[in-house]
């Protein structure tokens, strides 16, 4: 069923908003924070206004009411990526948050010096980072799977690499730079069979596919909801119960304990073993609302919608003198469109659109390794959502040729 675009967009107060007088926002920055439908606003509001307090704690009425709000989205979350159970679905801030805390947690409790951790070449800074920080400390050795010249993962040199016998795989499911869509499932079957876990980065990936974490086989998927409709500050991590119960808390204080004395402590059970202290109640709440709306929707709907805006925006934009896109065909990639303009920095692009309302992304996207993989500092991005249409694609167009006409 195709998405009622004008129904859509009516759903997102912001898209009325003019930038400036007479200049609407034409919003092309998905990737890196979705807008917000009004019943995920509303959702929220009705949490503060009705049942705010406290959760876990009390037996009064609030908190009874915010608890079972906080633990219904849970479960929400669940289905919707098909884990097994809700114990699976751990609240973190965001996918960051998520993937540091499989490093903190199982890495520090499983690695020692000498153990291999692969990662690719495409990953954003928060599934590189921590695993640096983690070979600086422990002496754990890091390789990276390449990116080919149109921007997908070599498989051949990943074989050669398990070879080696890595103790943990970790991946993005879609590139926020290349938009490239991993294959996820066969990534994670090679790892398997070479004896690793995997730990997949589901930011860019959760809001935009049908994802089911039981038929990829993951071990741990990270993901965050200000990409998928709802609030910024909340995202969750899926992990594999024996994992999940096997590793020591992440941090300490309320919530994670089932007994406390003055010299020892045991933590609670899963979930709340990784949830210390007052959590984003209100952004669960909202989590969940945003679940909500995307499955009234259709996953396979949006993505049906995303590959055509996408399909045409590439189309559109190859046709500009002196843009060069990055990343594979519209088939193999979702939502995004990275482009670098001749003689033009991305950043005096991305600041010359915004005159005309246009939102786009520019600079490295947190991404510099891939940058530096292809031998440049930065790009532009636009990158596409549910709301988004064919229209706003040639206002891009149109914006990029007053960019050239600016530039000479």
């Amino acid at each position: 069923m195709k998405l009622n675009l004008t129904e859509v967009r009516k759903d997102f107060p912001i898209l009325e908003r003019e930038i400036r007088p007479g200049v609407r926002l034409t919003y092309l920055d998905s990737t890196a924070t979705s807008q917000k439908p009004l019943s995920v606003l509303q959702a929220m509001d009705d949490y503060y206004r009705h049942s705010n307090a406290n959760i876990h704690r009390g037996v009064h009425t609030l908190a009874e009411e915010a608890t079972a709000l906080y633990e219904a989205a849970r479960e929400k979350i669940a289905r919707f990526i098909n884990a097994a159970s809700a114990r699976q679905i751990i609240y973190t801030r965001n996918t960051t948050e998520s993937i540091n805390l499989v490093a903190y947690s199982w890495a520090r409790a499983n690695l020692i010096q000498g153990d291999l951790v692969l990662l690719t070449e495409m990953e954003h800074h928060s599934n590189l980072v921590p695993w640096q920080m983690l070979q600086a400390e422990r002496g754990i050795e890091l390789d990276f799977i390449p990116v080919t010249e149109d921007g997908l993962l070599d498989l051949e040199a990943y074989s050669t690499l398990l070879s080696r016998r890595p103790k943990l795989v970790s991946f993005t499911h879609m590139s926020n730079v290349l938009g490239t869509i991993n294959p996820a499932a066969e990534i994670i079957h090679l790892a398997h069979d070479a004896g690793a876990i995997t730990l997949v980065d589901g930011a860019q990936s959760v809001p935009h596919l049908t994802v089911d974490v039981q038929a990829l086989d993951a071990d741990f998927y990270a993901f965050s909801a200000h990409k998928m409709c709802g609030p910024t500050g909340i995202g969750a991590l899926y992990g594999k119960v024996a994992l999940l119960e096997s590793m020591p808390p992440f941090l300490g204080g309320g919530d994670m304990i089932k007994e406390v004395k003055l010299r020892s402590f045991r933590p609670n059970t899963l979930p709340h073993k990784f949830e210390a202290g007052t959590p984003a109640i209100a952004e669960a709440v909202g989590f969940g609302a945003a679940v909500d709306y995307l499955t009234s929707l259709g996953m396979d709907n949006i993505a049906a919608h995303e590959h055509e805006i996408t399909e045409y925006a590439l189309e559109r934009l190859e046709e500009i003198p002196g843009v060069k896109l990055f990343g594979p065909s519209a088939d193999k990639k979702g939502g995004v469109a990275a482009f670098t303009l001749e003689g033009v920095h991305p950043h005096d692009v991305a600041q010359i659109l915004d005159r005309d309302g246009i939102a786009v992304r520019a600079g490295h996207h947190c991404a510099q390794p891939l940058h530096e993989k292809f031998g440049i500092p930065a790009t532009s991005r636009a990158s596409f959502y549910l709301y988004n249409t064919k229209d706003e694609v040639d206002l891009l167009v149109n914006g990029i040729y007053k960019v050239k006409e600016m530039f000479g």
